[in-house]
């Protein structure tokens, strides 16, 4: 295929990072976090808020910076193919940690929550395969 298609695929990554974004704000609501949280030290609590916040905005920032170079990204110079390694093998481990670590079925409890757990592996798998395809591709 060429790299047009690619750019197309790495565009559409992009979005998809804001798609996870906004997953992950409703989250809290759907785990009941708040409840959760409040039992810890506040040590403790401020620090997962911070790395959730952290997330976030690397969520955010990768999914601009996809958008915003895509051109570049699907062009294939050595940083590229780096950083296109590195988000196919981080998104490659975060689909296996949701297959095999997380165990979500308890917070899955209507079909809303269903969907959107099925949407973001679908997100997951997709982006593993874009940012393989940028990475590897001749």
């Amino acid at each position: 295929m060429n790299s047009a298609y690619l750019i197309i695929a790495l565009r559409a990554a992009g979005i998809m990072y804001i798609g996870l974004f906004c997953a992950g704000i409703a989250m809290p609501r759907a785990v009941q976090l708040h409840h959760h949280v409040s039992t810890l030290p506040i040590f403790v609590r401020r620090l997962f808020w911070v790395y959730y916040s952290f997330i976030g905005l690397c969520l955010l920032g990768f999914g601009i910076l996809t958008l915003a170079f895509a051109p570049q990204l699907g062009a294939g110079g050595g940083l590229a193919r780096a950083l296109c390694g590195f988000f196919a093998l981080f998104w490659l481990l975060r689909l296996v940690v949701a297959a095999f670590v997380l165990d979500v079925r308890p917070y899955l409890r209507n079909w809303r929550w269903r969907l959107g757990y099925h949407a973001t592996n679908v997100a997951f798998s997709l982006l593993t395969l874009v940012y393989a395809w940028a990475a590897l591709r001749p």
